[in-house]
């Protein structure tokens, strides 16, 4: 399903979202009787309550920042100076605030505990970052940037799937910063994309890229192997069955940001913890999760990048088989 027209989402969906969470509001406590009066009903812990009270925090959120964002494009001159370096740190400003909200909030209510291994944010300051991220189960995108924004002072740049413009927050901020939506497939139009997003990085800047294109499901996982054998890589495709974490990587939009950044330090990013979660009715039936998220951070100076994209396909592999191994080895 295509999205609709970028002015019909500004002029309907995104003040529809408003108007929805003030109904909703209004009428809480006839939602709150209904999930009290469900959760006896229910297997688990609290299930219907916990989901209301998370599903109206994320439309609170929401809607404010809907709010705040066309003040902040009313006050930028009805947006023509939005896009300028004093406007981009508060909206910057504005996502990282949504994020401690949200991450409290969820943390707390779904019972997640979150730890992080690797360099602190001083053994990153006053470099530019090529962020190279595994992409398996529901938040890891959610908790990455959290952790750049809050965590590191950093400004992210993201790649990411288009689809998620039908939410009307995301849809406004993402599309004021410098971010890239991109399609299913792309090929060498979506590289230079990339190479673009990744072009002159200043010192607070992080590039975020997925290397495996979606989120890990078996399915896919067989999927990419296949492929790789059908396009003669036979060893890539052997190494890629030994990886049982990890979708084979897909090595032209890595390449095309080390090319376009070669000034940037590198960073590989790991987790684990959500990787059973695929589905609404999976989450659903875990709830409260009751969890630990466990995050591993890798910085690699970009003097000790390899030059060359073939040196730099073979060193992306390497690494990805060490994420696997480190994920097999947090799992046991």
């Amino acid at each position: 399903m295509g999205l609709p027209p970028r002015w019909v989402r500004r002029v309907v969906l995104a003040p529809a979202m408003v108007l929805l969470t003030v109904f909703l509001l209004t009428t809480l406590p006839v939602w709150l009787l209904l999930a009290a009066a469900l959760t006896p009903l229910l297997p688990g812990r609290q299930r219907p309550l916990r989901v209301l009270w998370v599903a109206m925090v994320g439309m609170v959120l929401e809607s404010v920042v809907l709010i705040a964002l066309f003040g902040l494009w009313f006050t930028a001159g009805c947006g023509i100076f939005v896009r300028t370096p004093p406007f981009q740190y508060l909206h910057y400003q504005l996502v990282g605030w949504y994020l401690r909200v949200l991450f409290r909030e969820t943390t707390r209510v779904l019972r997640l505990r979150v730890e992080v291994e690797g360099p602190g944010p001083d053994e990153y300051l006053d470099r530019p970052l090529l962020v190279f991220c595994r992409h398996a189960g529901p938040g890891d995108s959610f908790l990455l940037v959290h952790a750049l924004v809050n965590w590191y002072a950093r400004e992210p740049r993201i790649v990411l799937s288009a689809a998620l413009q039908w939410d009307p927050a995301l849809d406004v901020v993402l599309n004021r910063l410098p971010n890239r939506f991109v399609s299913e497939g792309g090929g060498k139009h979506l590289e230079q994309r990339i190479g673009e997003l990744a072009t002159a990085l200043d010192h607070n800047d992080a590039f975020v890229i997925f290397p495996e294109g979606g989120n890990f499901t078996q399915r896919r996982r067989l999927a990419g192997i296949k492929r790789l054998r059908a396009r003669g890589l036979p060893e890539m495709a052997r190494r890629s069955e030994h990886m049982r974490h990890v979708l084979p990587p897909r090595p032209g939009g890595v390449c095309a940001a080390l090319a376009t950044a070669p000034e940037a330090d590198v960073v590989w990013v790991a987790h684990t913890g959500l990787d059973h979660l695929f589905t609404v009715a999976d989450i659903w039936h875990a709830l409260p999760l009751d969890t630990t998220v466990r995050m591993r951070w890798w910085r690699v100076p970009a003097a000790e990048v390899p030059a060359g994209d073939d040196a730099r396909v073979e060193w992306l592999y390497q690494w990805w088989e060490r994420i696997d191994r480190w994920v097999d080895s947090a799992n046991a």
